[in-house]
């Protein structure tokens, strides 16, 4: 029976909620040893369960399966009718909606148009829950998930054969390895970061966060990760098959995208570095539209690194097989382009050149009048979502304009809780030091929380994580640790853009509306946090197309925490118990009075053609 909000003392209703956090701590624990053992199937907890092995103290009357009725500190809604969501046909199993192939294919091919975002209308959305393949397994752990990762989650060959003389991948047995190469640095890809080491501040923390554009499978970005630095790469859907969901695979930040039509989901002045190695892209067309898109994110002082034809042509026309007088002309136009930008060339060795953004607009400015800039009139150089690319060059942020010391951020890690600039300098209204200061503290409090109740939450079983509402990265920063990455996501409606603020704290993120599908493969996050989400959405859009986007792009035995108001998260519970998630319900860390609740869940393993033994229908 479920306990009403205003029923019961308080003394008693404390006690319901110590019990299920005593419980939950026993189900991860549980958890951590059924996914740590490799079976792969819930047949581990439930001999485990059944044999009482575990030390947890669980209590006797403490049920574990899914509950379709109340739970303590809930409105009792056990009489309403559960609908369950089945599971979609096995062709869709790695089912990217907003990247769907047959979709794009109907779009126009100039300037890559077709490989942008195109989402499904609503009346062609799945609504159904996506199967993993036949023999899905828990990823490796890190560092060992950056080498190998097996093929039954990923089964796609074609790569070990496009590229086998690139040393990008290779099929042993039953996994993939990545031998840590790539088509530019064939010596492997700590090689090649150390020559760009010699030009670029890497090891002081000057350069934390970093933009790879045509990423490949990511090593760059994986190889990077020991080096303190994290890279949100970015990749085409299927230019070649798999590729973004390999580098998810290997628990390398990475999402699908284009550089096309539109601006990329990411605020100005957000990288310390960008970098592409034979990316593909025509870095020169459109009067140098890419390189002032790559320039708008590019925090002033930053990098970019290009590598690859046409650098260095003279040298290198002849093993391209191209045209000498084409190659020179393309780095003809990116050096006039990189002028315009106010870059400096820092190096250029064999085939990689290195360019710096001025640090400020003063130095860089001072013969504007003589200059062919046009600058962008846009009044908010951040509200990116589904806006066109312009061919101008975005102003320098407000703190950035002169030679004051707010617009420079503090090496990592130290600038993780620092105060960042765009909260220094006012540049969000209504956020001041105070409320950032007061924001840090509370999360740190929520998260300690968090891995009292899972205890395996940053024992490296996590390592793509994903916070859906992240405001100022406070979850992310309180979970700050090498096992594991979040990427912090802003909805694009949110009250405050804060996404810049997350950057400047040396973490990364993305813009995203929720009412959307998210630009990634399906299973490619092992935990996801959301935080007042379905409030921010209740008028927006229909909560069952949000969880189930959330189901989509959450890995087999994943975990959620859902974190909202208590008549919003009774709706969601509803919704859940037709899923194939097992869920368990905490009050507020300071009592059953507030009424924000926190939902925590798993996802169960099913795979397609399963008979759904351990699924909560």
């Amino acid at each position: 029976m479920a306990t009403k909000l205003n029923s019961g003392g308080s003394g008693t209703r404390s006690s319901v909620a110590i019990f299920v956090v005593v419980g939950l701590c026993c189900f991860f624990y549980l958890l951590g040893a059924w996914q740590r053992s490799g079976f792969g199937k819930g047949d581990f907890i439930a001999l485990q369960m059944t044999k009482g092995g575990a030390d947890c103290n669980i209590l006797p009357d403490l049920n574990f399966e899914t509950h379709h009725g109340g739970e303590p500190g809930v409105v009792d809604d056990s009489d309403s009718t559960i609908k369950t969501i089945k599971p979609c046909d096995p062709k869709y199993t790695d089912y990217t909606p907003c990247q769907d192939q047959r979709r794009a294919m109907t779009f126009p091919r100039e300037n890559m148009n077709y490989r942008e975002r195109h989402c499904p209308p609503e009346n062609e959305k799945l609504r159904c829950l996506n199967p993993a393949p036949k023999g899905y397994v828990t990823p490796f752990p890190w560092p060992k998930s950056r080498d190998y990762v097996p093929y039954a989650n990923a089964p796609y060959k074609s790569l070990t054969v496009e590229k086998a003389i690139q040393n990008w991948i290779q099929y042993e047995g039953n996994v993939f390895r990545f031998p840590g190469g790539g088509t530019q640095f064939p010596q492997g890809a700590d090689a090649y970061i150390d020559q760009l080491a010699s030009v670029i501040p890497i090891k002081n923390g000057t350069v934390r966060t970093a933009l790879d554009t045509g990423c490949g499978v990511a090593s760059w970005g994986a190889y990077l990760w020991k080096r303190n630095v994290i890279a949100m790469s970015f990749a085409p859907r299927d230019s070649h098959e798999a590729q973004v969901q390999f580098a998810l695979e290997r628990g390398v930040p990475a999402v699908i995208g284009v550089l096309g039509t539109i601006k990329m989901p990411y605020p100005s002045a957000a990288f310390d570095m960008a970098h592409c190695s034979r990316c593909l892209i025509p870095w020169g067309v459109n009067d140098g539209m890419y390189m002032m898109e790559v320039d708008r994110v590019l925090r002033p002082g930053g990098y970019w690194v290009l590598s690859g034809p046409p650098i260095n042509w003279r040298n290198f026309y002849k093993a391209w097989q191209r045209p000498k007088e084409e190659l020179e002309e393309e780095q003809r136009k990116i050096e006039e382009i990189a002028k315009l930008l106010c870059w400096e060339k820092k190096s250029e060795k064999g085939e990689t050149a290195i360019w710096q953004k001025s640090v400020n607009a003063e130095s860089c400015r001072r013969s504007e009048d003589d200059s062919q800039a046009t600058f962008c009139e846009t009044a908010d150089a951040d509200d990116v979502w589904y806006k066109k690319m312009e061919k101008c060059i975005t102003p320098y942020p407000k703190a950035n304009r002169d030679e004051d010391s707010e617009g420079e951020v503090k090496p990592f890690p130290e600038r993780l809780n620092a105060v960042p600039p765009r909260i220094a300098s006012g540049s969000i209204p209504g956020v001041t030091v105070d409320t950032y200061m007061e924001d840090n503290k509370t999360w740190k409090k929520h998260v300690k929380v968090y891995k009292n109740t899972i205890k395996i939450i940053d024992s490296g079983r996590y390592r793509n994580i994903m916070d859906m509402n992240a405001g100022f990265g406070g979850f992310a920063a309180a979970l700050e640790s090498p096992k594991l990455w979040v990427m912090n996501v802003v909805p694009t409606i949110a009250k405050k853009n804060t996404l810049g603020v997350v950057f400047e704290r040396g973490l990364i993120g993305i813009y995203h509306d929720w009412c959307e599908a998210f630009s990634t493969y399906p299973r490619t996050y092992d935990l996801i946090h959301a935080n007042r989400v379905f409030s921010l959405y209740k008028d927006k859009c229909n909560f069952e197309d949000v969880l189930v986007e959330m189901d989509r792009i959450l890995r087999p035995e994943g975990a959620v925490i859902i974190r909202d108001e208590v008549d919003v998260i009774v709706k969601v519970k509803k919704i859940v118990a037709g899923m194939r998630w097992v869920t368990k319900l905490m009050d507020h860390e300071d009592g059953p009075l507030v009424p924000e609740k926190i939902l925590i869940a798993v996802k169960q393993y099913w795979v397609v053609g399963d008979n759904n033994s351990t699924s909560s229908q």
